[in-house]
């Protein structure tokens, strides 16, 4: 989950002279890309002198998104030198992997090829399991994750989980769920941590264009936190409709990291940090709706069904 904050705009002719002065990109072509609830985009291309065409997307998050933003360039940049496909960041001229400007971090990433997966595909439970395990087995241990420091999102307090009487509970509940999970090492150990995706929804996975032609990639990074890496498997779960299709995601993901492991000794951890994705999703857009934010949506019903989307799980819980 990623905070949104308003912050100076960049039109297509102000970001086309910043990529040609901060990446050296001459006759750059800025096309607008769109972008999700935290975030611009825009579609970046140079023409070559033998006529070839380079194709970047350029990616700017507002200021209060620094930390995250960056820790997702480190991410992908990491998992894509594993061969998992994830658009890591062209550095500057000076070498950065970002530019900061007044309206927020900018970042030039590597076109990636290919369809975003549909959450309807019967394999596409499996094949996000499998893509998390392999980006999870370079991740894993990286950076000061600490189980015992997540979740890091200070949404998760406040008066806007009053915006419905079930909210707060509810987000109670799953926080006390995970604390009693951290102090329950079971049969498997102490959660794994490391650097996490946070939000790999399907439509981050993306096939390759040609059948065989690759692995299939994983982009959006720019959410990036430390914590127990069975969140981002949770977080999978949730967008593949819950833990009885997200089995199959479950024991993708547990043969991509220790294969020959039991995929069901990870059943109810999934479970307790699924529970605590749904509070995250509650108190997110709990928050947006109490202070109306409208960024990615065309208006506040987004918000609502974002948020009862959360409500409805909890309601079958109970």
């Amino acid at each position: 989950m990623a905070r949104s904050a308003t912050g100076p705009a960049v039109d297509e002719g102000r970001l086309a002279a910043v990529v040609r002065s901060r990446w050296g990109l001459p006759g750059a072509r800025v096309l607008p890309l769109g972008g999700g609830m935290n975030s611009r985009t825009w579609v970046v291309e140079v023409t070559a002198v033998c006529g070839r065409v380079g194709r970047w997307v350029a990616k700017q998050v507002t200021p209060d998104q620094h930390d995250p933003f960056v820790r997702g360039l480190r991410a992908a940049a990491l998992v894509d030198g594993a061969g998992v496909r994830t658009g890591p960041p062209r550095p500057t001229e000076g070498g950065a992997d970002h530019a900061d400007l007044p309206g927020g971090p900018l970042a030039l990433l590597r076109w990636v090829d290919g369809a975003p997966l549909e959450v309807d595909d019967d394999d596409a439970p499996a094949l996000m399991g499998s893509t998390l395990g392999a980006a999870h087995r370079v991740l894993r241990g990286e950076g000061d994750a600490s189980a015992a420091g997540f979740p890091p999102w200070p949404d998760l307090l406040g008066e806007h989980l009053d915006v419905e009487p079930w909210v707060r509970p509810a987000v109670t509940g799953a926080l006390g769920a995970y604390r009693a999970l951290l102090a329950d090492d079971g049969d498997t150990g102490p959660l794994e941590v490391g650097l996490l995706h946070a939000d790999p929804a399907p439509d981050a996975f993306l096939r390759p264009a040609v059948p065989g032609g690759g692995t299939c990639g994983l982009i959006d990074w720019s959410s990036a936190e430390h914590g127990p890496l069975l969140y981002d498997v949770a977080s999978a779960v949730m967008y593949v409709g819950g833990l009885e299709r997200g089995r199959s995601l479950v024991e993708a993901y547990a043969a991509a990291t220790a294969p020959g492991s039991d995929a069901a000794l990870l059943l109810p951890r999934v479970e307790v940090l699924l529970q605590l994705r749904q509070a995250v999703q509650a108190a997110y857009f709990a928050r947006r709706l109490a202070v109306d934010d409208r960024t990615g949506i065309d208006g506040p019903e987004g918000n609502l069904e974002g948020l009862h989307h959360a409500r409805d799980y909890f309601a079958d819980l109970a």
